[in-house]
């Protein structure tokens, strides 16, 4: 599989004095501090017999218990019961208004030919063979993981990627060009019909909505221009030309073109310019900011997914630790912030205003054990979730996926065996119900 390699941004130099002492960067610890192991076993929990959010949406799905799965290769998806796989599409663009025919002849992507004797091309759709129908990178992927009893998980962040603006708010300036929103949501469109009538799991975008709270001065996705409707006057003609209606656009696409899947938006801890992940004040009202976040995700249509997604880190502790001298350890033993239960207070107000189950996604792949250095860095996120999934369950939920946020982090294939090992015991206690009460 291919890995991109991403920035995402999660500490911004530019945040009031005052919203510091509570965001992601400032530190909970001396740098070279590390926390105990935490404990150890699979640590299930009896669910509680009753009809919750997560169990219904996990019956839609054929699954009973809280799902675990990964960003991984052909060989770690089978050794181990994984029960889904994430592929990252983040590329360029096709050149013409619509998706390419033929990726052999007459398809460019930033002006390369997309033909496999052109070098390469920048647009995920002809990552392939060329003289088979472009989309077999996308179409190949979901037969994988169905083959191996997995449901794919596709994760869509493409505007940064193809817009050719720096993260962030500049990126959202390309949202207001029709011509590039137009192959932007014709890109989605193909996606949407590779999927066809395939059971999958898509996220949107994660970090765009984040950025739509963000910057606005209001907090509002209506205060940023988006030219949907010029873009797409076909799928989107009826939508605001803004922020939420670029979000119920895309939603509203995934029902008329792939209609067993199931969608989410993804929300980001730092959204409200505070990172409640690395809060380390006790008086903090977490779930009050939690709300706000997913008010804003209400108002891009979150009310018509089916799930939201949620992170710990888009890189493992140790290597923030070694890079930046930043420690961003969660306290396993819950005593000290920022910890694992503040992490699920949130997550867990989150999931209840949207009246929507959380996954969490591309959780740190790190251990204990590892040497922090290479791509073998220190974490203790798989450990942790892993050893206490009815707390997962009991906060909403209703799947750990697990992978790298860029290409020198700690992978599946490079953890020393410790995610495989990890995912059998809980599979072998029998999985995690997800009506669970704390």
């Amino acid at each position: 599989m291919r890995t991109p390699a991403l920035f995402r941004r999660k500490c911004w130099p530019f945040l009031a004095a005052g919203l510091l002492a509570v965001a992601g960067c400032s530190d909970s610890s001396e740098p070279g501090e590390e926390p105990g192991p935490g404990t150890d076993g699979p640590g299930v929990t009896p669910g509680d017999g009753s009809e919750c959010l997560g169990a219904k949406f996990l019956t839609t799905l054929g699954k009973s218990t809280v799902l675990v799965g990964a960003q991984m290769e052909d060989d770690t998806a089978k050794a181990a019961p994984f029960d889904v796989r994430y592929l990252y599409l983040a590329a360029g663009l096709f050149d013409s208004k619509d998706a390419c025919n033929s990726c052999a002849s007459g398809c460019t992507s930033d002006g390369a030919s997309c033909a496999n004797d052109a070098g390469g091309c920048g647009w995920w759709g002809c990552w392939q063979y060329d003289q088979d129908p472009p989309g077999a990178y996308l179409r190949d992927f979901i037969k994988t993981a169905q083959e191996n009893g997995q449901i794919p998980f596709i994760t869509y962040y493409e505007a940064y990627q193809a817009s050719g603006f720096a993260e962030g708010e500049a990126q959202l300036k390309a949202l207001n060009d029709s011509a590039f929103l137009g192959r932007y949501l014709a890109d989605w469109r193909f996606l949407l019909k590779q999927v066809g009538q395939e059971k999958a799991l898509l996220q949107i975008e994660p970090d765009m909505w984040a950025y739509l709270q963000f910057f606005p001065k209001d907090g509002k996705a209506q205060s940023t221009p988006v030219a949907v409707k010029a873009a797409n006057p076909t799928d989107c003609g009826s939508q605001e030309d803004n922020g939420a209606g670029l979000g119920k656009c895309m939603i509203a696409m995934v029902r008329k073109y792939a209609p067993n899947a199931k969608v989410g938006l993804h929300a980001s801890a730092w959204a409200t310019k505070t990172d409640v992940s690395g809060n380390t004040d006790a008086s903090f009202d977490v779930a009050g900011e939690a709300n706000k976040v997913a008010d804003f995700l209400l108002s891009v249509g979150a009310g018509d997914t089916d799930f939201v997604t949620v992170e710990a880190s888009d890189r493992d502790a140790g290597w923030y630790q070694q890079t930046t001298g930043n420690a961003v350890w969660w306290d396993p033993e819950n005593r000290q912030l920022p910890h694992f239960h503040q992490a699920f207070t949130w997550a867990k107000a989150v999931s209840t205003r949207l009246n929507k189950p959380h996954i969490w996604w591309q959780l740190p792949v790190g251990n204990m054990s590892l040497p922090n250095s290479g791509k073998q860095w220190r974490d203790n996120r798989v450990d942790y979730f892993l050893t206490h999934p009815g707390e997962v369950a009991a906060a909403g939920g209703v799947g750990m996926l697990f992978g790298a946020g860029n290409n020198e982090q700690t992978t599946p294939e490079s953890d020393n065996g410790n995610l495989v090992k990890r995912v059998k015991a809980y599979k072998d206690a029998g999985g995690q119900a997800a009506c669970v009460k704390n």
